[in-house]
């Protein structure tokens, strides 16, 4: 094995490792807005809207859902949407790792050299 290749899945190793500490993930997109209640005589149907509330919008099944977050979890949320782009940035990297293994006849040669570091 030359010294790129290892390189390459030593870097790979790394990139995973990073991937797998992004536990706060979320795949969606926040938004904020306004509502009205269901009391007649509220002054949000005047125009003075409840609000400010978050939601987190994700799609599942081919539907756009929007999930309500509480006010003390927007922080969180918005650090998980964060990791979310973090982790496409980490995966993108990964995959351009496995390319080039895969262009020079390294792939599955690399799988075996992990399997060796893990049991080590």
């Amino acid at each position: 094995m030359n010294a790129s290749f290892k390189k390459l899945v030593a870097k790979r190793r790394r990139l995973l490792q990073k991937l797998q500490a992004l536990t706060l993930l979320v795949h969606g997109s926040y938004l904020e807005r306004f509502s009205t209640c269901s009391r007649k005589g509220c002054t949000c149907h005047q125009g003075k809207k409840h609000g400010p509330r978050g939601y987190v919008v994700i799609h599942r099944e081919g539907r756009q859902r929007q999930v309500y977050v509480p006010l003390e979890q927007v922080a969180l949320i918005r650090k998980g949407l964060r990791q979310h782009e973090q982790a496409l940035a980490l995966l993108r990297q990964v995959t351009d790792i496995n390319l080039k293994l895969m262009r020079d006849g390294l792939l599955e040669e690399s799988l075996a050299t992990e399997a060796q570091g893990e049991s080590q």
